[in-house]
């Protein structure tokens, strides 16, 4: 008897399990839940290793929803060990790593879509609203990447004072504001606009620009340089 260990889940044919599948056709054939299978490699008692995939996206809502899940999140979930745990959470972090990669290396400005994409991945899955700023250097490439404030973003939870004080500990020449709407509608906000406009005006003061304000959901992004509202 063929053993389920490695291969993939007991009882499957050898060319619908994930590994034998992805040798076979290529990783772009499989579907979410098989190459979340394929990270698990094992199931748990009475439960495949596909149908434990299975449960954990729908838990969080997809893969965009486990790439925002953090530590404490993934020990909630049922059989899940710590290294099935540590797996997850490396592969994720490597994502993200490599989303952010062209923004470090290459001027925001020159690859706008590769900012959308990072934030979207780092925001965009949240179920309340998080501020955030991207740190630029005077090429305006990426410094760092840093959350500052959860809650509702507007002017009287995101402090200017706090996001002059971050921009002057990274020495950065210039920032790309963001922040997340759970709505799943990426269109500014008046109150967007205000916050946005109090931010210019207290970085202006310290000689810090700002190149951008942009809004993501999952699936969107909204750029204000791009909607001509900066």
């Amino acid at each position: 008897m063929q053993s389920h260990q490695q291969a993939g889940p007991k009882g499957l044919p050898s060319e619908v399990r994930p590994r034998e599948k992805l040798l076979a056709r290529g990783p772009a054939a499989l579907s979410d839940t098989e190459l979340l299978a394929l990270l698990l490699r094992t199931g748990l008692a009475g439960k495949h290793v596909l149908q434990l995939a299975q449960e954990l996206l729908d838990a969080f809502g997809g893969l965009a929803g486990l790439l925002n899940a953090d530590a404490s999140e993934l020990k909630t979930v049922k059989g899940l060990g710590l290294a099935k745990r540590a797996e997850i959470a490396a592969v994720m972090e490597i994502a993200r790593r490599a989303l952010a990669q062209p923004l470090r290396q290459r001027a925001l400005l020159n690859d706008p879509q590769a900012a959308a994409d990072f934030l979207r991945l780092q925001l965009g899955d949240r179920p309340h609203e998080v501020f955030a700023l991207l740190l630029l250097d005077s090429q305006h490439r990426l410094i760092a990447f840093e959350e500052l404030f959860r809650g509702t973003v507007n002017q009287a939870s995101v402090y200017p004072r706090e996001v002059v004080l971050r921009a002057l500990h990274h020495q950065a020449a210039a920032v790309v504001l963001a922040h997340n709407h759970p709505s799943g509608l990426a269109e500014p906000s008046p109150a967007d606009m205000a916050l946005t406009r109090s931010l210019c005006d207290a970085l202006a003061l310290v000689g810090v620009k700002v190149l951008d304000h942009i809004v993501v959901t999952r699936e969107r992004a909204a750029s204000f340089a791009q909607l001509g509202l900066l």
